[in-house]
């Protein structure tokens, strides 16, 4: 009997039976998942009533407001037409709100809502969760114990390794400028800021400059931030398998490999220098450790050191961050003294009359240059490193004037908007170094381009410092010149870069 149940004659009935079982099950999940975004979309639908924005599709979202690269150009649009803030529908029930109000700023940044995960996530398996990425105890224990590493005693002498790098820089600028043809500056100074940090924080011997594995670093990170900005913004790249067996999934697995493989070489070869007892007494003789000797030296509550995911990950992030933003911040800062050669020449007089007959410059220098600090600050206004930065509310929000939003919505603060509002800033697209004299008057929350709060950029008087120093030898060695046939066109990504490249003529001073 038990063969007779079993003939070929019921068996396909049964698979049919399965099958039909299966589909009904596939139909209900589907409907139920179709009846959870329709239930969501209402909900966030209500939840940002109160702020007006354009028509947008239901399934797209506004796709179609945003043209490719036109991001920042298409928010400075909308924010004519919608005071301090406006949704921004991504697709069907993703939204966040375009925050580009000083007073909006300030109660969003004075406040602990984490980071926004539904858009850092897509970044997690690159940096990991350090620093960035970190929120609530975790984060605060990290920020707290890697504080130390930005006390002036320890910048101090971070700013002789940093001459040294840009000179290895200028160095390879006047041999390629023999050409008498513009020069793309971005990577050149990219090299340059990871030759310093990795010098500075990570206690690197050799000159990334001239490192092969540095330029495919470099590449590997350029890779890393247009992926990552893509994926964010497509509604087809959300779920992680679907991305994996895609060719974008597989450029990103391939970068993040070979970025680790970068932070790994700069972590296992510091380890391997601390098993010298020589370099261990040096660390004992100091009163304050560098970046990564603080990772590697730290206790946690519990007494156990960093793992290896949480030290590779603030590795990663530090190096990302500490390398890739002031590369930014330098490439836009020389390119807007290049458009305004009369500021250009102003700095490049008060830099002279300081350094004088002196070989470099030094510490002291850096609070003695006014006039370039304005120019500086000015251009970053104009360039702000990081567009944008975003939070999730952890509770609900008023703001200033009287309009609320509930927990759960994802804000999104548009600095570079900020910077570029004409209620914030009177003829913003005018480069005015004026607006940062010392008797100027601004807002607490009109200048953000190291973010603000609690959470702001941990390394912000490292990357001026940076930016100083960059810029002064640059001024003493080169006159700077826009390429008037490639005008850079800033676009956002995780952090603002130029469409078309920043291209340089450079002139040889005598």
């Amino acid at each position: 009997m038990s063969i007779s149940a079993l003939s070929p004659t019921r068996f396909p009935g049964g698979i049919s039976g399965l099958l039909q079982v299966a589909s009904l099950l596939g139909l209900i999940l589907l409907l139920f998942k179709a009846a959870q975004l329709y239930l969501h979309r209402q909900w966030l639908l209500k939840a940002v009533q109160q702020f007006p924005c354009p028509p947008s599709h239901w399934l797209f979202g506004h796709k179609k407001e945003f043209q490719k690269d036109q991001e920042l150009q298409q928010v400075l649009k909308w924010a004519e037409k919608f005071p301090s803030a406006c949704p921004r529908w991504l697709a069907g029930s993703r939204l966040s709100v375009l925050v580009y109000d000083p007073d909006y700023m300030k109660v969003i940044l004075g406040r602990s809502d984490p980071k926004a995960h539904g858009i850092y996530k897509f970044v997690s398996p690159w940096i990991g969760y350090g620093l960035l990425l970190l929120n609530g105890p975790t984060w605060f224990q990290h920020r707290w114990m890697l504080t130390s590493a930005f006390h002036f005693d320890i910048l101090k002498p971070y700013v002789a390794v940093i001459a040294n790098s840009v000179q290895v820089m200028l160095d390879r600028w006047e041999q390629l400028i023999s050409q008498d043809s513009p020069l793309e500056i971005f990577q050149h100074v990219s090299l340059m800021t990871l030759d310093s940090i990795m010098k500075c924080a990570f206690s690197h011997k050799s000159c990334a400059q001239l490192d092969r594995n540095s330029r495919s670093y470099i590449q590997a990170i350029e890779d890393l931030k247009d992926l990552s900005f893509s994926r964010i913004r497509s509604v087809f790249q959300q779920s992680d398998i679907i991305y994996s067996l895609s060719s974008n999934g597989q450029l990103f697995k391939q970068a993040c490999k070979l970025a680790h493989e970068h932070t790994d070489r700069v972590i296992k070869q510091r380890k391997s220098q601390l098993q010298n007892e020589r370099e261990l007494e040096k660390i004992k003789r100091k009163r304050r450790l560098d970046f990564l000797d603080i990772l590697l030296f730290a206790k946690m509550d519990d007494g156990n050191g960093f793992s290896n995911k949480d030290l590779r990950a603030e590795v990663d992030t530090f190096m990302f961050e500490g390398h890739d933003t002031t590369a930014s911040g330098i490439s836009w800062i020389l390119y807007a003294l290049a458009a305004h050669p009369e500021h250009q020449q102003k700095c490049r007089e008060e830099v002279q009359t300081i350094l004088g007959d002196e070989a470099s410059i030094t510490w002291e220098h850096l609070d003695q240059m006014p006039y370039m600090t304005m120019c500086i600050k000015e251009a970053l206004r104009l360039y702000p490193p990081v567009p944008s930065v975003s939070r999730e509310l952890s509770k609900p929000v008023t703001f200033p004037d009287g309009r609320s939003l509930p927990k759960g919505i994802i804000v999104s603060l548009s600095i570079y908007t900020l910077h570029h509002s004409p209620k914030v800033w009177p003829n913003p697209e005018v480069f005015d170094p004026s607006r940062f004299a010392v008797d100027s008057t601004q807002h607490s929350h009109s200048f953000l381009p190291f973010s603000g709060g609690s959470r702001n950029c941990i390394g912000k008087q490292f990357a001026m410092n940076e930016m100083k120093v960059a810029v002064a030898l640059t001024l003493l060695r080169f006159e700077l010149l826009p390429d008037p046939t490639r005008i850079p066109l800033p676009m956002a990504r995780i952090v603002l870069k130029s469409k078309n490249g920043i291209y340089l003529h450079l002139r040889k001073l005598k």
